[in-house]
């Protein structure tokens, strides 16, 4: 059945993208990785069913991830993507949707020139940015309109945003370009180096996922994995521990510890104080890493607390600040 085109918020992260329809909640959660023909440039598959092809394509098939640290690589395949959610997402409409698209805070004008360019092609009406933190206090149930600090550390696939807010806008804020795939990268590394067995994405993410950690583990905790060993070429499988992960992802942890820092270091006293009373917010996948919250509490000597459904935090922000799209209309 044809409707009015609905409003639709976008969180386009660099691992997954989930859309939010006004009146609807979130409707669609799917990878944002698409695979293409290189011969023809088609588009063969899109999401889920393009993860599952990463790493195994015959050569004219390329899965990539058209997102890399938050921002566009692959404009044309960028584009494809988004109309490919839009249409999934939306349906047959009568009018193109009007589209709210979450940005890491500090994305330069030429990257948010791309962002919007990619979704008025795809088939938006009008688009409007977010930033990143603001969308994810938003969604973790912050009332960012008071005149008091909330620190939120937003950390993604491909970017960490961290950001005092407070009265509706961001005080002091940054964004650095190390989460979710730089913990991938630092296991595939520490794999390579200490075992000679070389592992792909997948393989490094579901070690992340199941016995990853940046804390001591109570309990040292094992899993295997199968790889390529380096030496012979043939197929090898190694017993990895939770303590060995913790080596692996310290050094991208410590730099995420690092930007918290950096931000409180430049907050200004009064929101330093609020801050210290009510605790800092962690949202989005990154910060599912074992001990992360932990790690940023003794370092910082502030309560950490992870927020609710923390992957559909943003997406959700974006869906409450649709609500006020017919006020930012009448102002622009």
């Amino acid at each position: 059945m044809l409707n009015l085109g609905r409003d639709i918020g976008i969180d386009l992260g660099t691992a997954t993208v989930i859309a939010y329809i006004k009146g609807k909640g979130i409707v669609l959660r799917e990878p944002s990785v698409v695979a293409v023909d290189n011969n023809t440039r088609d588009v063969l598959a899109v999401g889920g069913e393009a993860r599952r092809m990463l790493g195994r394509t015959p050569g004219n098939i390329v899965a990539t991830r058209p997102l890399r640290e938050g921002v566009i690589s692959d404009y044309t395949v960028t584009e494809k993507m988004l109309k490919y959610f839009i249409n999934k997402a939306g349906g047959k409409t009568l009018f193109a949707p009007r589209i709210m698209i979450c940005i890491p805070s500090r994305v330069t004008e030429v990257e948010k020139k791309a962002v919007i360019d990619a979704a008025t092609n795809a088939g938006a009406r009008k688009v409007y940015l977010i930033e990143e933190p603001i969308a994810a206090a938003i969604g973790a149930g912050i009332d960012i309109s008071k005149p008091c600090g909330n620190m939120v550390i937003d950390i993604g696939g491909g970017t960490t945003d961290v950001a005092v807010i407070s009265l509706g806008g961001s005080v002091v804020s940054t964004s650095i370009k190390v989460a979710g795939d730089k913990f991938d990268e630092a296991i595939v590394k520490y794999i390579k180096k200490k075992y000679n067995v070389s592992i792909g994405e997948r393989t490094a993410e579901d070690l992340k996922i199941n016995i990853g950690c940046v804390y001591p583990k109570a309990q040292d905790m094992e899993m295997e994995v199968r790889g390529r060993d380096l030496i012979s070429g043939l197929p090898k499988t190694v017993m990895i521990h939770s303590s060995e992960m913790l080596e692996a992802l310290i050094e991208p942890a410590m730099m995420i510890v690092d930007a918290v820092r950096s931000v409180l270091e430049k907050t200004p006293p009064e929101l330093a104080a609020d801050i210290s009373d009510r605790g800092i917010y962690m949202t989005g996948g990154g910060c599912l890493v074992d001990g992360l919250d932990k790690l940023i509490q003794q370092k910082t000597g502030i309560n950490v607390m992870i927020a609710q459904d923390t992957v559909s935090c943003v997406a959700l922000g974006t869906g409450k600040a649709l609500e006020n799209l017919d006020i930012l209309d009448s102002k622009t």
